[in-house]
């Protein structure tokens, strides 16, 4: 049986040219990425202006409060200077030039166990509030990839998001959706909030209506300030990094974090944070992890990301091929068979990712075991005709896992629908409950449906973003946390803490256990692909917490497998299982669920659900935010792509 080919329709054509190209969340990002292309910056620079500008322009769905994580490889050496040559059709880097942008602050040093269910009588970390705050990781680790592989001076890079916070942008419709639905937050606890987001009536803006934040903007002028007129670029980098981690920003985030404030449980609580733990932090780049598959290098993140979820799909996979002596039949995400195949390979992933996924610093991940070919047949072994409605974590190396069922609560009618899920819900309030419609403008599944009432009770998103340079540079980065909706805005800084250690288990015998300095397992997941010359070929990410990867798999094997352009496995119809543990608060999970969009067709969706998955059908056009760029390795042409869902990413590029 071939692999289905793609359908003649799609929403845009894949661009293709040879001097760059950007795609990313939101085309002000995108076309400030491919600006700083045009004006000769390499694919870091253009990467980090983009960066800073989405913390402007999507607010609700990352901050500088936030984190990040991705990879990038660098044609060049030194700083990433080129001297503006364009290299062969191989490509200026190779696979072992692949590297891991770590932008994921860990638990600040007084979140332990002890202080939050003793002292603070909790039985989970919050979905929102400061307590849930991790280190902010983002703005520190943009700021060093720049010094480590830009070439433009900081002032260069940030003039884009400092014009648009001093100056306004039009808000996106998605913002103001978020705005309104936490307004009674905002009103009732959150007056800081009120005071950034609400006009003096109480009202949220209106969509396409000019707004600013000015104390951000004042924010990054002094982070410029910061720097010596006569030092080098760098220097003045590591000068805006030092006022970011030791002077008035920590500080401001030190003082507002010890003010008590309404959180998810209903109750009012101080945050852990202090300035120290910004002092302590320290991004940088980390050997990935990878995979071989079909010719080809996919690299992620490590354990203490949920990177490895989609190896370890792919190895299932692969391995489920050789027992039933199938090739591309059961890889194939536009058929029935197909898709129970690979949601069943996730489950088995997801699984195990919540029963040995941790911070490889604080214990001992079994990975080499998880991605081997042995342990993947074991795995491949368990997918059945019919649809799994268990939890089912495996036994790498003998060991004895957790019982997964007893840490997470069934939920029915769990649709995922929400981007990077900050649950903060009580899951037995129907009211709470989110309904499949979403903002005027906004598709569900894509800016994400957002709950709240005043007890803190919110949900968020993510962003993503893409660059590739002539030279053969190449960024992925998928930023998220210090939504809008996390904790009450900072006055003097205008934005507010992230919640990343919700991930973090109150529970000792769980590998990402709540720990001072070791990261909560993050859900953020872009993908780097190497080709079969070792050169890399093109990155993969999306907004999406546990669905990441699920929908980032269907695309890759699209590509990969079925030979289709960019924009035809972006725009596919795609699906996800909820049948694992939510890595948000307060951990629902549906047992055999299953989301599909409705253009896989009703026989499809007749047959998942023969097979007993509990499908929902949110809409045609309802799931995922996908963007790639990428090189086209037998002519040297770059592509990029972006996903029409909710009508706000775009790509650029000539």
């Amino acid at each position: 049986m071939a692999f289905s080919t793609p359908d003649a329709f799609t929403t845009r054509p894949t661009l293709r040219g040879s001097f760059g190209m950007a795609a990313s969340t939101h085309w002000l990002a995108t076309a400030t990425a491919q600006s700083v292309l045009e004006r000769g910056g390499n694919a870091v620079d253009a990467a980090v202006a983009a960066g800073f500008v989405l913390h402007v322009v999507e607010p609700h769905l990352n901050g500088p409060g936030g984190d990040l994580t991705g990879l990038f490889a660098m044609a060049g050496s030194g700083d990433g200077a080129s001297d503006g040559a364009a290299d062969d059709a191989a490509g200026g880097a190779d696979a072992s030039a692949v590297r891991v942008f770590m932008g994921q602050g860990p638990a600040p040093r007084r979140a332990t166990i002890e202080h939050y269910r003793d002292v603070e009588g909790l039985a989970d970390v919050p979905g929102a509030g400061a307590l849930a705050a991790a280190v902010p990781g983002a703005v520190d680790a943009w700021l060093w990839l720049l010094a480590e592989h830009g070439t433009w001076e900081l002032s260069d890079v940030l003039a884009y998001a400092i014009g648009y916070a001093a100056d306004g942008h039009p808000v996106a419709p998605a913002v103001v959706t978020t705005i309104e639905r936490i307004a009674p937050l905002f009103r009732s606890h959150w007056t800081s909030s009120a005071a950034l987001w609400l006009d003096a009536e109480g009202n949220a803006p209106r969509p396409g209506q000019i707004i600013t934040n000015p104390a951000y903007a004042q924010v990054l002028l002094r982070l410029l300030a910061a720097g010596p007129d006569d030092g080098t670029r760098v220097d003045r980098i590591e000068a805006a990094r030092a006022a970011w981690k030791t002077g008035f920003v920590a500080q401001a985030m030190e003082a507002f974090a010890a003010r008590p404030h309404r959180h998810s449980d209903g109750r009012d609580h101080a945050g852990v944070l202090e300035a120290a733990d910004l002092a302590d932090f320290r991004p940088g780049d980390e050997e990935p992890v990878t995979y071989s598959f079909r010719g080809h290098t996919i690299a992620k993140t490590g354990p203490w990301g949920q990177g490895p979820v989609l190896l370890q799909t792919l190895a299932i996979l692969e391995a489920y091929g050789r027992l039933h002596g199938l090739t591309d039949e059961h890889l194939d995400p536009s058929t029935a068979f197909g898709i129970h195949v690979i949601a069943e390979a996730e489950k088995l992933a997801l699984a195990d990712r919540d029963a040995w996924y941790g911070d490889p610093a604080f214990v001992d991940v079994p990975l080499a075991t998880l991605l081997s070919d042995s342990y993947a047949e074991e795995r491949a072994a368990l997918i059945g005709e019919t649809a799994s409605a268990e939890l089912r974590p495996g036994s790498p190396d003998g060991r004895t896992p957790i019982d997964l069922a007893s840490l997470g609560e069934t939920g029915s009618g769990k649709t995922g629908l929400v981007d990077d899920i900050e649950v903060a819900e009580e899951v037995e309030d129907a009211a709470l409950e989110a309904e499949p419609g979403a903002g005027p403008g906004v598709a569900p599944g894509v800016d994400g449906e957002l709950t709240t009432d005043t007890s803190g009770q919110t949900r968020g998103d993510t962003c993503h973003l893409d660059v590739i340079d002539a030279q053969g540079n190449i960024v992925t980065v998928t930023p998220s946390g210090g939504w809008l909706q996390s904790s009450p805005a900072i006055p003097e800084l205008g934005f507010c803490l992230g919640t990343r250690l919700q991930m973090s288990w109150l529970d000792e015998t769980s590998p990402s256990a709540l720990q001072p300095g070791a990261r909560p397992r993050t859900t953020l997941s872009a993908t780097l692909v190497s080709g079969p010359d070792g050169a890399p070929l093109f990155t993969l990410g999306t907004p999406g917490g546990d669905q990441q990867d699920q929908w980032q798999l269907p695309a890759l094997l699209r590509i990969i497998v079925g030979g289709w352009s960019g924009q035809q496995a972006i725009d596919a119809p795609t699906f996800h299982t909820t049948s694992h543990l939510s890595s948000f608060w307060p951990r629902v999970w549906e047992p055999a669920g299953l989301i599909v969009e409705g253009r896989v067709g009703a026989s499809v969706i007749a047959e998942l659900e023969a097979r007993g998955h509990r499908v929902t059908v949110p809409g045609d056009w309802s799931l995922g935010r996908l963007s790639a760029v990428g090189r086209d390795a037998a002519t040297g042409t770059l592509w990029a792509a972006a996903n029409p869902r909710g009508a706000q990413g775009y790509a650029a590029g000539r």
